[in-house]
């Protein structure tokens, strides 16, 4: 069995359009069972890599492979993947185990074995008797919360994060980042997470993909990048002192 999660051999991904026609290009090996942050500035590709692992996105060369299967024609609903955005995604209209129970049938069809699987990860994420709320009568960190829940009963290996406590306050990015890991330990699963905050880095990654101007720049454990002064936009994102400056 590969130890790799994800692999991303020179994937190229074109944009022709405004204001200058760009490529991203993209080599990485990603492992299983660890938490790999991606971060770098803002339009450095990191939404992009994220959803060409998704199958949101089709590369324009090169290939992508997901548990050592080539997954580039495979479309999103048939990866072992699953995303969780910023925005959570979540109906307003229908209460939380029907959101929770779309992550095992969009047409919820669902058995006894499939409600219990829904109220345990309820349970898991911290909202046992939460079933009946409606998402607009929830805390935003309740609805990541729901958000999270869905994804845990979908039961795929690898998570992807989009930035998904960028709307939380400081205390509720504590909260879900302790969540999020706790989860991890106990499903053993491989998870990508969006960020732009150097906390997260630190708090929760077990390596680190920086991104600079759609390029992977470093690949590295989180220990050996969070030590690091240069290059400068590296130093940027920690917020120390580039060295030599």
């Amino acid at each position: 069995m590969t130890t790799l999660a994800i692999r991303l051999e020179n994937v190229a991904v074109r944009f022709p359009g405004h204001p200058v026609p760009r490529t991203l290009l993209f080599d990485a090996a990603i492992e299983r069972g660890r938490i790999t942050a991606v971060t770098g500035a803002s339009g450095s590709g990191k939404s992009t890599l994220l959803n060409l692992v998704a199958g949101f996105e089709t590369p324009d060369a090169g290939r992508v492979s997901i548990l050592g299967a080539d997954a580039t024609p495979i479309p999103p609903a048939l990866r072992p993947v699953s995303v969780i955005f910023q925005e959570h995604n979540l109906f307003a209209h229908l209460d939380i185990a029907t959101n929770i129970g779309l992550g095992i049938s969009p047409s919820l069809t669902l058995d006894g074995d499939d409600r219990a699987q829904i109220e345990q990860a309820l349970g898991d994420v911290g909202l046992a008797g939460f079933e009946r709320r409606l998402p607009p009568t929830l805390s935003g960190g309740e609805r990541q919360r729901v958000a999270l829940a869905r994804a845990l009963v979908r039961r795929r290996p690898i998570l992807l994060l989009d930035e998904p406590f960028a709307a939380l306050d400081p205390g509720l990015r504590q909260e879900m980042g302790d969540l999020l890991a706790a989860l991890q330990a106990k499903e053993a699963s491989t998870i990508l997470l969006v960020t732009h905050h150097a906390d997260d880095v630190r708090r929760l990654a077990d390596r680190v993909l920086f991104l600079d101007d759609g390029r992977v720049a470093l690949h590295e454990e989180a220990d050996a990048f969070l030590r690091r002064s240069e290059p400068a936009a590296v130093a940027r994102f920690l917020g120390v002192p580039s060295k030599g400056a």
